[in-house]
Formats: C-alpha cells, structure tokens, sequence
C-alpha cells in the first residue's frame, strides 16, 4: 500500500481508525512512502530540529522509501496531462501506480479522476 502525507500525519496524532489500518496493513505487507510525502511531511516549519531527526527516523524504520526516479517522474507528468492535478499529487499516484499498490488517502477528490488508481480512504 502506498501512503499520502494526511495518512502519515493521522497515524501520528493516534488517530485510531488510520493507525489500526496501517498496522494491520504493515502486518500484512510492505507499506511504501513516496518521495513526495516523505518531502511534504518533513517541510513542516515548526519542527525543532530534534523532532525532525525523530520523524525521519520513524520514516525509515516503518516504511519502504520510493525515489522519485525517471520512471515515476515520466508517468506523474502524463497523469498530470490527462487529470489537471498538482504534480505533487501526481507523483504521489504515480508512486502507486508504479508500485501496483491502492494509495490510502484522505483526499480522494484529487486522485479520483487517475485511472486505474485504486484508492482506499479513511
């Protein structure tokens, strides 16, 4: 399953229908952080730099980190054509796509119009 930045930012706030999803899906298989949600996540401006180093660690301990590469980067650009959406968003699709994984989101609005993106909301 591929996460979006809301997903991660629930799951810390203890949310408990998105933790107990998540944790029930790491159990079940690998749970992939594009590149984009890490960026987006980690840009939060009022993180002292301790909470910084402590999110990235967490990062890297619970999730499968995806590069935004060529491959990505090329099919984020064509979903970006066709559903007029940020590409920050069509990255994080793309990241989905390319991995054969639903994308858990909150923000289904944006991602429902990319076909063949199964999307799981909660």
């Amino acid at each position: 399953m591929t996460l979006d930045t809301n997903i991660i930012i629930a799951y810390l706030k203890g949310e408990e229908e998105v933790a107990s999803f998540v944790d029930a899906t790491k159990k079940q298989g690998l749970l992939f952080l594009p590149a984009t949600v890490e960026g987006e996540f980690l840009s939060f401006s009022e993180w002292t730099p301790e909470q910084r180093h402590g999110m990235e660690k967490f990062l890297e301990e619970n999730f499968l980190f995806v590069p935004l590469d060529r491959p990505i980067t090329r099919l984020a650009a064509q979903i970006r054509t066709k559903a007029k959406i940020a590409f920050a968003d069509a990255t994080i699709a793309a990241t989905a796509l390319f991995t054969n994984t639903p994308l858990l989101t909150r923000n289904v609005r944006d991602f429902k119009k990319i076909d063949s993106l199964q999307l799981i909301s909660l």
